[in-house]
């Protein structure tokens, strides 16, 4: 079976829960989704805004107290919020590459800390978090246990694959930007190899799709998913995509969804997940915005979506919803999008009403013709 660009896209709405919101909790809704990126504290309330019908960030912010769902760096590298069962799995998946990123680079290499020094110091600082703990109380304990108080360089590699995670704060979003850190929740070892079950996950999530979208996803090298995939056939199912190397999904995924399915619009927050979980960024992300969207040094501006497709960015601007679009947004949408945007606005209203200013420059660096603006009271 052949798929179209259109059967693709609507499939990852879909699992993303963007077809339509979703009448779950907040624990549910983040396993369903795989993992909500949570560079910025206040996108995984904004995803979980766009996905879970009648969401409380209450509920959000009860679940990271509770450990339900934890903060940590794993997948590309970056902060992910994911379901506290799914650690192990997903930390064992990706610790290849975590420890690639960092004790390869030149800065923990400069710092003349062996690697199997590094690595013997990790059981201690598991005990020493096993309470949340600031970067200078972990610096100290570092020093002690080296003799010598250690670079920052090096507690930036080994903060990334060490086992731990961020311990939310009473904070607007939970966690602060100086963030406090504490030992990862022990749960069982994986029933079966955590790449495996990363990789069927994430077809469940974002499929389906191909061993390259699953590579950029993890950041794991082809000759490390290729393998898998193919151990894994029994339980998948391949289609033939509109162009390029095969697609690949789990078999108990269900019926693709219409093609012809309506997409409500949606204000989606920075980083999320339907922007960056493929190599084919163009199912979401057009290619002729894609440099609007994604800045030079990484930053993805939080976007508005029209009919499953970027068509502009978004901030809030004096208690208002200004829209940048990269093209023409009919009356309808944008009478959709208002809708949205009054939602989005009483979200941050007790929070942080400017949410994400702080990124205000690159909008500076946009075209300003079109430019809207949407929820007024």
């Amino acid at each position: 079976m052949k798929l179209t660009a259109r059967q693709l896209n609507r499939a990852t709405l879909d699992r993303q829960l963007l077809l339509e919101r979703a009448e779950t909790d907040v624990v549910d809704a983040v396993r369903r989704v795989l993992a909500l990126q949570a560079q910025e504290p206040a996108s995984p309330y904004l995803a979980l805004w766009n996905r879970v019908s009648g969401f409380e960030p209450s509920e959000l912010d009860r679940a990271f107290h509770a450990r339900a769902i934890v903060k940590t760096p794993l997948m590309r590298i970056t902060l992910h919020a994911i379901c506290r069962d799914d650690y192990a799995t997903f930390h064992d998946a990706v610790l290849p590459v975590l420890r690639a990123a960092r004790l390869n680079d030149r800065r923990f290499r400069d710092t003349g800390v062996t690697i199997d020094r590094a690595d013997a110091l990790v059981d201690g600082l598991v005990g020493f978090t096993s309470e949340p703990r600031s970067k200078d109380e972990i610096i100290d304990h570092l020093g002690s246990a080296l003799g010598t108080e250690p670079p920052d360089s090096f507690w930036w590699a080994l903060r990334t694959y060490a086992p731990l995670i961020h311990a939310p704060t009473d904070v607007p979003w939970s966690f602060a930007r100086r963030p406090v850190f504490e030992a990862a929740p022990r749960g069982a070892p994986p029933a079966e190899p955590a790449l495996h079950e990363l990789i069927r996950r994430y077809l469940a999530a974002f499929g389906p799709a191909t061993a390259m979208d699953i590579a950029q996803f993890t950041l794991l090298p082809l000759g490390t998913i290729r393998p898998a995939l193919a151990a894994m056939d029994a339980g998948l199912v391949r289609y033939e995509p509109p162009e390029g190397e095969p697609v690949h999904d789990v078999v108990d995924a269900g019926p693709l969804p219409d093609p012809d399915t309506p997409a409500p619009a949606r204000l989606l927050g920075m980083w999320d997940s339907v922007l960056l979980a493929y190599r084919d960024r163009s199912r979401v992300l057009p290619d002729a915005c894609r440099k609007d969207v994604i800045r030079r040094n990484g930053d993805v501006l939080p976007t508005v979506l029209v009919d499953g497709s970027v068509a502009g960015v978004w901030r809030p601007v004096d208690g208002v919803i200004e829209i940048t679009p990269f093209e023409q947004i009919a009356d309808d949408d944008l009478k959709e999008l208002d809708g949205e945007a009054r939602g989005v606005l009483t979200l941050v209203a007790d929070r942080d009403p400017a949410v994400y200013s702080r990124f205000g420059r690159w909008w500076d660096a946009l075209p300003t013709g079109g430019r809207t603006t949407i929820g007024a009271a």
